[in-house]
């Protein structure tokens, strides 16, 4: 084979890895949307939300599930069923995020992350 098929064949050899790559990254993304852009969607997103806590909030041992209420950054509130137990900082937490998709009206979260207030936080008080 000449040195020119040889570049020919490496380059495409280079360029199929790179597309392959590519979508396969462009599979793994996940976006962060608001209950009502994930009722529209078909994929696993986040939710960035508040929990409510005067909302049913309950643990089922038998099935393994937790069942809340979460209120995204647009006030749009939705149930949110997870398979598994509550996070251990659920109660504390200042803001949580939940990774699914919407099926039935519920989000059915694969996911849950919590952020927790910070212990490094001041209380306030200016120093002198």
């Amino acid at each position: 084979m000449n040195n020119r098929i040889k570049i020919i064949i490496g380059v495409v050899i280079v360029l199929v890895f790179v597309s392959i790559g590519f979508f396969k990254f462009m599979d793994t993304k996940i976006e962060y949307v608001n209950f009502q852009e994930a009722t529209a969607k078909s994929k696993v997103v986040e939710v960035k939300g508040v929990w409510l806590k005067d909302k049913e909030t309950k643990f089922d041992p038998e099935k393994a599930t937790f069942e809340f209420f979460m209120k995204d950054d647009y006030n749009t509130e939705m149930k949110v069923i997870y398979q598994g137990g509550k996070p251990n900082n659920f109660e504390v937490a200042d803001a949580i995020v939940v990774k699914g998709q919407v099926k039935n009206g519920s989000f059915h979260a694969k996911e849950i992350l919590t952020k927790c207030p910070s212990k490094y936080e001041g209380d306030g008080q200016d120093v002198k």
